[in-house]
């Protein structure tokens, strides 16, 4: 018998018996949607995260205080003092990888405008780190070097300050804020960013020269941090070790002597969280792919079933002269026509699924390899878990075969 013929039989006996081929297959279906769904979700929230860091700057270089030993107590980063005014000027001066410096201080309060206030957080940095952080002016104009010199009293701010403080379609321009007991007069106002992947509101900000924020806000002398960007995201790396350099010198530490500062790129940042989401996303493929090893189970015990049932068939059909290999291969052709047509619907089921998913505020992107190798493994389900039943059909003795009732 060629094979033309053993797959129209096999067709035929899989078309007969509709309703237990279905949900054999269900199990097939069920399992390679979960894994294509799960695979999309992993892979379209790195996307989404890798967009969401890039519009903070692919580029980007953040240089934080380190923690320090004092009385052999670990201290806070953020209660060190190391990065001072120094640093950022002979950063200035001898930068060659670096393109855009400002130092940065923070502090966190109430903006009050008449009887409206906001929880919101001012950023004291240069006239850079709009450049720095890809943020854009909309409306107004950002302060200038000369503010910075004068510790002027003026601020940007984003599109959640304006509506929790003059409501909708309003034009903030001109007005007074105060922050802290302190005025601050708006001249501009940023762009909108929205939300980011971790829900903190990008928008809910106020940005002023960092002199303001030191000298009237927070009253400090050093920076919480110094954020720079290098020149191309690929010389991240020699932006570090320059940085790294210039500041090891400027804090007079020798030898072995630890980083009092610590330094990290974007780069790194999204290479830490693919590296994270990798994981997820294979626990989760992991757990979905059982799903895929109880239905070959499934198939398994059905195609047991039907060589039970089919006893005097196969006794039959060996009489006539169908030799073992040619039996076994009629129903191993059977097991991998359920489960590569189970793949088939699962894939379809498990794509359109997660076509509908951001639908739903979730991220997907479908890797076209996991559909490839979602039919392989169907493949191999067929052939691994139907080897025993055809085995089983190909041993029987033709005459016990054809007795049998």
């Amino acid at each position: 018998m060629n094979i033309l013929n053993l797959f129209k039989v096999s067709f035929k006996a899989v078309s007969n018996n509709k309703m237990r081929s279905f949900l054999s297959m269900l199990g097939i279906i069920i399992g390679v949607a979960a894994v294509i769904i799960m695979m999309a979700i992993g892979q379209g929230s790195k996307e989404s995260i890798r967009a969401e860091l890039s519009t903070m700057g692919t580029n980007l270089l953040t240089i934080r205080p380190g923690a320090d030993m004092r009385g052999g107590v670990r201290q806070d980063p953020s209660a060190m003092q190391t990065l001072k005014a120094a640093d950022y000027e002979r950063i200035l001066r001898e930068k060659k990888f670096v393109s855009k410096v400002s130092p940065e201080v923070t502090a966190s309060g109430q903006a009050i405008y008449g009887n409206n206030n906001t929880t919101t957080s001012m950023y004291g940095e240069s006239t850079e780190y709009l450049d720095i952080k890809l943020w854009t002016i909309e409306e107004g104009d950002c302060f200038t070097d000369e503010d910075i010199k004068k510790a002027a009293k003026v601020c940007v701010v984003g599109k959640t300050i304006v509506t929790e403080l003059f409501g909708e379609n309003t034009d903030p321009i001109g007005k007074t804020i105060r922050f802290k007991s302190i005025p601050m007069r708006i001249i501009g106002v940023l762009k909108s960013k929205g939300y980011n992947s971790w829900g903190m509101d990008q928008d809910n900000v106020i940005i002023a020269p960092y002199t303001t924020v030191m000298k009237r806000i927070a009253a400090q002398t050093w920076y919480s941090s110094i954020v720079c960007s290098a020149l191309t995201e690929e010389l991240s790396d020699a932006a570090i070790e320059e940085l790294t350099q210039i500041l090891r010198d400027n804090h007079k530490l020798k030898g072995e002597a630890a980083d009092d500062f610590t330094i990290r790129s974007q780069a790194e940042m999204m290479q830490t969280m693919s590296s994270t989401m990798d994981t997820v996303t294979l626990i989760l493929v992991v757990a979905a792919a059982f799903s895929l090893l109880v239905a070959g189970i499934g198939i398994m015990n059905i195609m047991l079933v039907s060589v039970t049932e089919r006893t005097k068939e196969i006794g039959l059909r060996m009489a006539v002269g169908a030799t073992g290999p040619i039996i076994s291969l009629q129903f191993l052709i059977e097991s991998v026509l359920i489960s590569v047509t189970g793949g088939l619907l699962g894939i379809f089921v498990g794509c359109s699924a997660s076509a509908f998913l951001p639908s739903f505020g979730m991220p997907s992107s479908i890797p076209a390899w996991s559909i490839y190798v979602s039919f392989f493994v169907c493949v191999c389900i067929g052939v691994l878990f139907g080897y025993i039943p055809a085995q089983k059909a190909a041993n029987m003795d033709p005459i016990e075969a054809i007795r049998h009732e």
